[in-house]
């Protein structure tokens, strides 16, 4: 691996914003806006396939991208905050503001909060029962952090985690809970099981060195078919919402094209080759933008 290998993004608009700004752009991980469509497109398929009125899915999807993007950086700041002393071990992450001490944890914290008060008005203009799901949602943004320390499955943390605007986008236009709710939950949780495994392999020599546990570390001796089993079960998994949801007929061969992407990304898969990695990680937005089309064709 590379030394000067990282994926913080300094150049660009991040460059051109007030000096004092830029810090807290790059611990909101604004720099790099792919973990925010990582964290909607699961609430948008949950919205999509609840099959409510147009109108009212397009008010939904507005406020979850609202708040993936607030909600994103709060869990950014939480995994800093945690990990500051780890960070600054690690080749990729040796240059966060917390880690290099651009800003204090009293700053962070202040940010943070800011962060939550947003969040919190966009989670007040959705139905009662997700008031109760988002601060579920906090309890798992609070702990996905503390996951390498105790488990070789910390991107299954992260799955629950980040996977969970799937089951909030269903309760919030459908206003119930049912199977095609825990159906689609679960291909989200294997959806990101598999690509942050991905996404883990850019770190597994640093982590090694310090002791820190993943997926990627676990299964490197596999890492292809342990991709194609996560991939698998959340293809699995998106079969069955659409079955439970009486998708029409445009939904089945529609979901053959995130399919065939993420066959793709097994087969292209070099565990070695952290910007490889980088690549096929980032890929998972057109997983997730694929998958729209094949729930709106499920609609009729």
């Amino acid at each position: 691996m590379s030394v000067a290998f990282t994926d913080i993004q300094t150049g660009g608009w991040i460059a051109r914003a007030p000096a004092a700004w830029r810090p807290y752009l790059i611990l909101a991980r604004l720099d790099r806006p792919i973990g925010i469509w990582l964290l909607f497109l699961p609430g948008a398929w949950g919205i999509l396939l609840a099959r409510a009125p147009f109108s009212e899915s397009v008010r939904l999807l507005v406020l979850f991208a609202v708040g993936s993007v607030v909600m994103r950086a709060a869990g950014c700041v939480v995994n800093d905050l945690w990990d500051r002393d780890l960070d600054r071990l690690v080749t990729r992450t040796a240059g966060r503001p917390l880690a290099r001490g651009d800003v204090s944890v009293g700053q962070a914290l202040v940010f943070l909060a800011g962060l939550l008060l947003c969040g919190l008005l966009v989670l007040v203009q959705l139905r009662p029962l997700c008031w109760v799901l988002g601060v579920g949602s906090l309890v798992l943004v609070g702990l996905y952090p503390l996951a390498k320390r105790v488990t070789w499955w910390p991107q299954l943390v992260m799955g629950f985690t980040f996977g969970f605007g799937a089951p909030m986008g269903y309760e919030a236009a459908a206003g119930r809970i049912d199977g095609s709710l825990v159906a689609i939950y679960a291909a989200a949780i294997f959806w990101d099981l598999g690509f942050d495994t991905i996404y883990g392999f850019q770190d597994i020599e640093d982590d090694a060195l310090i002791g820190v546990r993943s997926t990627s570390r676990r299964f490197a001796h596999m890492p292809r078919r342990f991709l194609a089993a996560s991939y698998t079960a959340s293809l699995a998994c998106l079969a069955c919402a659409g079955w439970l949801s009486g998708a029409e007929a445009g939904f089945w061969p529609l979901l053959l094209l995130p399919a065939g992407l993420m066959a793709w990304q097994v087969a292209r898969l070099d565990s070695a080759d952290p910007v490889a990695c980088l690549r096929l990680f980032k890929l998972n937005r057109e997983v997730g933008l694929l998958l729209l089309p094949a729930l709106l064709a499920a609609r009729w």
